[in-house]
């Protein structure tokens, strides 16, 4: 297929194609929440078309990508339909998001993943620490219990859902001097507990099954993120958690809560504590944490 390597729309997004099948679009190269909200408003409005030959719209974090059946579709008849989406939503520093905010129980510095990570320190950049450890200190944390504080104590948006079934990449809700951050592992580690908690970037996710991963571990929940047969409550018009823009309240547990909760997530009575929510993006930056308080509250 004879095109130009890339194509920028009037808002400066690139547009990049990947042979025949894929359109790649990056609206910018820093994370930012408003991004990831006009991301969002961009790939829900392109999936409401439905245009034909269009197998998939996958939002990540500020980027997304397109698959078409090339025996149908052109990707180069999509690039003025796309340009289009962008002119559409040329902001979402006004946008109101219809989600909902879930709770997620977490054991921090739970035995499990602490064993696991201590087997690959020669993976990471320090090899005398936990990850829990060097994720407080790097962040300028006193303690463990300050850092767990502070990840708990505001929520999480999901704006890079499904990297695999059930992974939600999210990002913290909270001023920028006040995102946590945390490098991946030198070399990804071969092993990863079912549920673990792990923060990569400014992003924390929920592994949802054992499988190799290179974010930092921080803690396990007892309860599932995905579930194919759909059986488990919550999972009953899908087999994820989380869509984009699923706001998470991670909240700490104990060991003696972790095996309780487990035990009724695993006979399917656990009911996950859920609300349906407005996110007003320009309500959230004139006051984050009284915003946060009242979308936390919401879950009583």
């Amino acid at each position: 297929m004879d095109q130009p390597i890339y194509h920028y729309f009037h808002d400066g997004s690139k547009l990049s194609f990947g042979a025949d099948e894929f359109l790649f679009v990056e609206l910018s190269e820093a994370m930012s929440l408003v991004d990831a909200l006009r991301v969002q408003l961009i790939t829900a409005e392109i999936s409401s078309w439905e245009i034909p030959g269009v197998l998939d719209v996958c939002p990540a974090h500020i980027s997304y990508m397109i698959r078409v059946d090339p025996e149908r579709q052109d990707p180069r008849g999509l690039v003025s339909m796309l340009a289009d989406a962008h002119t559409r939503f040329p902001s979402a520093e006004s946008s109101v998001l219809e989600t909902e905010i879930i709770e997620i129980p977490v054991y921090y510095d739970d035995p499990w993943t602490t064993e696991v990570v201590m087997k690959f320190r020669q993976r990471h950049q320090s090899p005398t620490e936990t990850d829990l450890a060097y994720c407080a200190r790097i962040n300028g944390f006193a303690t463990i219990g300050d850092f767990v504080s502070a990840h708990s104590g505001s929520p999480f948006m999901t704006t890079f859902p499904c990297f695999i079934p059930g992974n939600a990449e999210c990002f913290q809700l909270v001023p920028q001097e006040r995102q946590i951050q945390a490098p991946k592992y030198v070399s990804p580690r071969t092993e990863t507990p079912a549920r673990a908690v792990g923060h990569g970037g400014a992003f924390t996710t929920v592994y949802p099954t054992r499988s190799p991963g290179g974010y930092q571990l921080i803690g396990r929940s007892p309860v599932p993120v995905f579930d194919m047969t759909q059986t488990t409550p919550g999972f009953e018009k899908s087999i994820v958690l989380a869509q984009p823009g699923t706001i998470f309240k991670y909240r700490p547990i104990d060991y003696d809560e972790y095996f309780e909760t487990r035990a009724s997530a695993e006979c399917g009575q656990y009911q996950y504590r859920r609300s349906p929510v407005q996110f007003n993006y320009a309500e959230f930056v004139r006051d984050i944490d009284r915003y946060n308080s009242r979308l936390m509250g919401q879950l009583a």
